[in-house]
Formats: structure tokens, sequence, C-alpha cells
């Protein structure tokens, strides 16, 4: 017996490798986007702290524009972006 496939759809998924699900900022998922943009991905990506919590960048941008000195929300440490990966 022999089977012709004529026509197929692929199905893809994809997640960010971060261990929350939430922002702590915009209290939303990271698989959706923050309260800035209206599609998840690239146009709307993750930032790692050197404290390695995870935000939506265009929510630690603003987090960090509204500070004196900028820190981590959840730690409190000041914030820099992580340069590597851990």
């Amino acid at each position: 017996m022999k089977v012709k496939v004529i026509q197929w759809h692929a199905v893809a998924s994809w997640t960010w490798d971060a261990k929350d699900e939430l922002c702590a900022i915009c209290k939303l998922p990271f698989d959706g986007c923050c309260t800035e943009c209206k599609y998840p991905g690239d146009d709307c990506p993750l930032v790692w702290g050197a404290c390695s919590h995870p935000f939506h960048l265009h929510c630690i941008v603003k987090w960090t524009g509204t500070q004196n000195r900028a820190h981590c929300p959840l730690c409190r440490r000041d914030w820099q972006i992580q340069t590597e990966t851990q």
C-alpha cells in the first residue's frame, strides 16, 4: 500500500524561555504582549536584568524612565540589562 501526500499544513508554537509566566510590571503573560503592543514576538521582546528577572522591553523602559535611580521592580537591585545568557 502506497500513500501519496497531496497537501499538508505545518503548525508551530513558540514560547519565551522565562522562569516566570507574567511580566511583574504589567501582569500580562510573556507569551502575549505588553500594553503598548498589538502582536507578541519580535515587536515585543523580553529583556532580562543582571538579576535574572525578565520583563517586557517596553514595560521596563517605562518603569526605569519613571525612577530617579533605575532599579529592578522585584529585587530592587540597580537595573542593568543582562549581557550574556546564564
